[in-house]
Parts: C-alpha cells; sequence; structure tokens
C-alpha cells in the first residue's frame, strides 16, 4: 500500500536496522560504506556534470531512499547513482541528457578502477546496454517510491535559524558544509529536515564556541528536541571518524551491462547442445562408476538395495542399445532422403534465379525514375530561368516608373513654391516640333542675335 504523503519516508532505528541488504547477508558496515560511496560518486559527478548543489542534494536523498526499498545486492550502487542524477536533474528543471550522464560516470568509473579513458563510442553495443540499463533503473526508483519524489532540504532553515539567533556570518558556511555531509548518511530518512538543520547549527556553534541562548532552550521555537540534536551531532562525529569509503563487487543479479553480457555467453557455451550424443554416455558411465561403488561399498547387507541397482544396471544398458542403433541408423543413407535434398536444392535455385532476374527488373524500374526525375529537374530550372528574367523586365519597368513619378512630384512641388512666394506664373508656351530643334541646336549667342533682329523689324 501506497499513501501519498511526504513524511512516507521517515523511519526509525528498527526499519534500518532490518533493511533489504541485511536480509541478503550484507552487514551494517558494509551498507553504510555503500551509501557513503554513493554519494560521494554523485557528488563528483555532479560537479563534471555541473549540477547546482540542489539537484546533488536531492540524488542523494533519492538514493538513500531507494537502498531503504531494494537491497544492494540487487542493484549496482554505480547504475542506480547515474539514475538517481539522471531523475534529480530533471526533478529539479536543470535536465542533463541521459548520454552525458553515461559518459561521465563511465570516465570516472575507468580512473577509479586505474584504467585506460578511452572515450565511449555512442554507436557502440556497451553504450546501448548502458543506456537501456540506465532508463531501466530509473523506472524502478520511481516504482519504488510511488513516484513520490518530493524532497525538502535542511539549507532553506539554516540562514533564517541563524538569522534568528544573531550568530556571526562565520558559522553559516561551516553549518551549510555540515548539511551537504550529513545527506552521506540515513539522517534525511529518520529526522525531518528542520531538526537536521537544528543538529547543523549546534555542530557548527560548538565547533566555533558561539553561545546559544538556553533559557528557554533555543530549539524549542524550531519544533526540535534535544535527544534528537545530540544523535545527529553524534552521527556526523562517527561520519568524520570513518576512513574513504570503497566499493566492493556485492551485487548478484543487476551486474554492469557488460559483465552480464560475458556471464551469459559462458553459459550458453557452457552448456551442450541437444543433439549430442557424448555426453549423456558420459554421464552414463560416470553413473556405473558411482553405483558399482556403491555397491563395493554396501556390500552384502541390504538384498533389497542390491535388486534396485541390477534393475537400474538393466534399463541403463537397454538405453545404451537403443542409441547404438540410432547412431549406426545414422551411418546408412536412405534413397528418399537423397530425393527430397535434391528437389530442395532445384527449387532453391530456381528461386534465387527469380530472385535474381526480380532484383534486376527493379534496377530497371530504378534507373527510368531516376531518368524522369532529371527530366522533371531540367523542366523546373528552365522555369526558374524565365521567371528571373520576367522578374527582371518587371524590376525595370517599376524602377522607370518610380523615376516618372519622382519627376512629377518635383515639378508640382516648384509650382507650390512659386504659389506661395505670390509671383507672376508665366503661363506654359506651347513651342512647335521647329522652335524645339532651334532652341536644342542653336547656341545662345545666335538666339540673342535673332532677337535683335527681331526688334528692329518691328520699329
Amino acid at each position: 500500500m501506497i499513501y501519498a504523503a511526504i513524511d512516507n519516508f521517515y523511519l526509525t532505528e528498527e526499519q534500518l536496522k532490518n533493511s533489504p541488504s541485511r536480509k541478503d547477508d550484507i552487514d551494517e558496515e558494509t551498507e553504510t560504506m555503500f551509501r557513503i560511496f554513493g554519494c560521494d560518486l554523485i557528488q563528483e559527478d555532479g560537479i563534471l556534470l555541473r549540477l547546482t548543489q540542489v539537484v546533488m542534494a536531492t540524488t542523494q536523498v533519492l538514493f538513500q531512499r531507494f537502498y531503504w526499498k531494494m537491497s544492494f545486492a540487487r542493484f549496482d550502487a554505480k547504475r542506480v547513482a547515474a539514475s538517481c542524477v539522471w531523475l534529480a536533474s530533471k526533478l529539479e528543471e536543470s535536465p542533463r541528457r541521459a548520454k552525458q550522464v553515461i559518459i561521465v560516470f563511465h570516465q570516472m568509473e575507468c580512473r577509479r578502477e586505474n584504467l585506460s579513458i578511452n572515450p565511449l563510442d555512442i554507436f557502440s553495443k556497451k553504450y546501448a546496454d548502458l543506456k537501456v540499463e540506465l532508463v531501466r533503473t530509473g523506472r524502478y526508483l520511481l516504482k519504488e517510491m510511488g513516484f513520490i519524489c518530493h524532497v525538502e532540504h535542511s539549507h532553506k532553515f539554516i540562514s533564517n535559524y541563524l538569522a534568528i539567533l544573531g550568530t556571526p556570518s562565520e558559522l553559516r558556511q561551516d553549518a551549510w558544509n555540515l548539511a551537504n555531509d550529513s545527506l552521506r548518511t540515513t539522517l534525511c530518512l529518520r529526522f525531518k529536515s528542520e531538526v537536521v538543520a537544528c543538529g547543523v547549527v549546534y555542530a557548527a556553534a560548538r565547533r566555533f564556541g558561539v553561545p546559544l541562548p538556553e533559557n528557554p532552550p533555543w530549539w524549542k521555537v524550531f519544533y526540535a528536541d534535544k535527544s534528537s540534536i545530540d544523535e545527529v551531532c553524534s552521527v556526523l562525529a562517527h561520519l568524520y571518524s570513518r576512513p574513504k569509503a570503497k566499493y566492493l563487487p556485492v551485487c548478484k543479479e543487476h551486474v554492469s551491462s557488460t559483465t552480464s553480457i560475458k556471464t551469459r555467453d559462458s553459459q550458453t557455451q557452457s552448456q551442450p547442445k541437444e543433439g549430442s550424443l557424448s555426453t549423456p554416455a558420459a554421464n552414463s558411465d560416470s553413473d556405473g562408476i558411482k553405483i558399482g561403488s556403491a555397491t563395493e561399498s554396501g556390500g552384502s547387507k541390504d538384498p533389497s538395495a542390491k535388486q534396485e541397482l541390477d534393475k537400474l544396471k538393466g534399463s541403463k544398458k537397454s538405453d545404451d542399445m537403443s542409441k547404438d542403433t540410432l547412431v549406426r541408423g545414422q551411418g546408412v543413407e536412405d534413397p528418399r532422403t537423397k530425393l527430397k535434398q535434391d528437389t530442395r536444392s532445384g527449387t532453391s535455385g530456381e528461386r534465387s534465379k527469380e530472385s535474381e532476374k526480380e532484383r534486376e527488373k527493379q534496377r530497371e524500374r530504378d534507373r527510368s525514375k531516376e531518368e524522369e526525375r532529371g527530366d522533371l529537374r531540367e523542366l523546373l530550372s528552365s522555369r526558374n530561368r524565365g521567371r528571373g528574367r520576367e522578374s527582371d523586365r518587371e524590376r525595370k519597368q517599376d524602377d522607370a516608373d518610380r523615376d516618372r513619378d519622382r519627376v512629377k512630384d518635383k515639378s508640382h512641388r516648384s509650382r507650390d513654391r512659386a504659389k506661395d512666394l505670390g509671383g507672376p506664373l508665366d503661363k506654359p508656351k506651347h513651342h512647335s516640333s521647329l522652335d524645339r530643334d532651334r532652341d536644342y541646336y542653336y547656341s545662345p549667342r545666335d538666339k540673342l542675335i535673332s532677337q535683335a533682329s527681331g526688334i528692329t523689324s518691328s520699329c
């Protein structure tokens, strides 16, 4: 039964002691080491993936919650850590691709095992297997947690608590570091984030020698008790006294993809074929040796056992005779089988010829289609060329029309200016074509002479 509540992941010490890993013969020390190793791996890979501290904190909480429901013997810690990073990056709205997560975790695994760091080919079978394992483990995560992935961190309470208590600014960074380290333990499964924040503030204040108000007690304002704060401090002190966590091959079923493939291949090679007759004979010989040894050891103490052994020997002899007849029968060739083989070979030859003819026809069809496509391309290109020429002509015509409109606008503007000035407007003179030609071909001197001659004649 899954309850859709946020507080359904807080456990007691008895529930943590009876975890699934303990049922698979994994002691408390090894389980704690695996939890710390997984959180260290998440922190390092999160830095390489350029994730924020909020994403890495959410990832570590998901990792701790999953191994409360599942055992380290069934799911590999490295694969679960990668799936938690991939899921938490999407929950905190800073997603990373599966390819990026797989490549970073692969490089870190090679570095931890002192292997040569070769780039992982995304088109290889190893990458495909790792991606399938990543997605599959992510589905297990969501299924076991009932799709309730809400996480409330203690970091958001620390700054408020320190501001209310009036502590110095140096205390804030140390309390923040202690809150990050508390995610490597099971404190996020045992206590609420407010209680963890109070314990972290108390531990940082004791380290810097900053007194906190005790009359009235300061922890009651933040809905915590002294016993839980002391437990948080003791767990953090035990964490800093431990050596560096190491990885141990404890997983039985969900091992890494490469090792699982190798084991499957070795199992298939070791299994005997169905049609082989040598293995049963060897088994029968071994059984005969065992039976003989049993009769020798038993002696003549139990006559009923002797009768049963004789029956078994007789049945095995009949089986051997039947196998010999089968082997002899296999040595003789049957003419019917020969005819069947000949007919099969003939039909296969005819089928191959027909398939070749069909292939040739298909090739001819493809050639004709390609020729038709080439003709269509030529037609389209010629049409585009004609359209380009027409467009050029239209552009030239538009340019000419624009020039005419500009000349008309200039003439209208000059007339409007003359009207505004109030001067006499000269009426347009209509000249003949001869006058135009004269004005065009005569020089200004000739014009003056003609005007003078006109004046004298009038006088």
